[in-house]
């Protein structure tokens, strides 16, 4: 079975099963692939996560319903899977505007079902490479952000403009001055933890002394440890702002490279490694994406 195919037959079993619990391993199943697989991809695919377009399908079915008076409130709230009419209430008002006993003649929003369109498309050369990574140490800070990795109004992006500082401390801690790392981890429905990080080769002894003689760093930042693992990689073209086009690049690797490789997502860290330098009398930049793979 190909890749759209199984992506198509799980759509179809969330469409048909809207109104029961969902189990996501089941879901995946449809797509021939594990549940962790099957999440990354749709997100990355999809810009939003899966439990996303469960909820707001569920909630455009369930305002469809309530403003054709066929249902009461409270049964629409068990109907579509909330524990309470309270809860339901909430979410109906954040995604339509409006609380539930007002959608009878009121303005609702709609989120349409998925289909998936087959078109041409590829055809690019892309360089890449299958590196094994041993385990890896590093100082960095971060914040948890909800939704999916680069999609949510350049949440990252406020977090590199608005720490300069602690970008400026972290290069001279590990002496990393031409190259940051952005650590994507923790990736599900709740969101994500994005950080900025340096490698390093500093112990837990030597970190918590350097702590001892500068208290004023304690809390602002975290060591941490990747564990060894395989990544798929790919850089972006040299250019003065390379940040508009990893996000890209992530998706090609995903819908180009992945479904003929092999290979499939594994569980762990993604990483966007950025490089600063000069060349050409100007500067040019270039990152890295590295996404963990397992063999089918």
């Amino acid at each position: 079975m190909d890749w759209i195919e199984g992506i198509t037959r799980a759509i179809d079993y969330i469409e048909a099963h809207l109104t029961e619990e969902l189990d996501y391993e089941r879901i995946a199943r449809e797509s021939f692939s594990s549940a962790y697989h099957f999440q990354r991809v749709f997100s990355i695919l999809c810009g939003y996560t899966l439990g996303e377009y469960i909820r707001n399908r569920r909630l455009t079915l369930a305002g469809a319903e309530l403003a054709s008076g066929r249902i009461k409130v409270i049964d629409a709230a068990l109907k579509y899977g909330y524990d309470s009419p309270d809860s339901f209430a909430r979410a109906f008002a954040r995604f339509h505007g409006v609380n539930p006993s007002q959608a009878h003649g009121a303005k609702l929003r709609s989120f349409s079902r998925l289909s998936i369109k087959i078109s041409l498309e590829g055809g690019n050369i892309m360089d890449y490479k299958i590196v094994k990574s041993d385990e890896g140490r590093f100082i960095g800070f971060g914040a948890h952000f909800d939704g999916v990795p680069g999609e949510r109004s350049g949440q990252e992006s406020e977090l590199w403009i608005h720490s300069r500082m602690k970008q400026y401390i972290l290069a001279g801690m590990t002496k990393q001055l031409y190259d940051q790392y952005g650590v994507i981890d923790n990736i599900g429905d709740s969101g994500y933890t994005y950080r900025i990080a340096s490698r390093t080769d500093m112990t837990d002894e030597a970190y918590a002394e350097l702590l001892s003689l500068n208290p004023e760093m304690k809390g602002m930042f975290e060591l941490f440890r990747l564990p060894s693992a395989t990544y798929v990689t790919a850089e972006t073209e040299r250019s003065q702002y390379p940040t508009m086009s990893h996000l890209e690049l992530r998706r090609r690797m995903i819908t180009e490279w992945l479904p003929s490789s092999g290979y499939e997502l594994a569980e762990g860290a993604e990483l966007e490694i950025v490089h600063w330098f000069c060349g050409d009398d100007k500067y040019r930049r270039y990152i890295e994406v590295w996404l963990p793979v397992k063999k089918l």
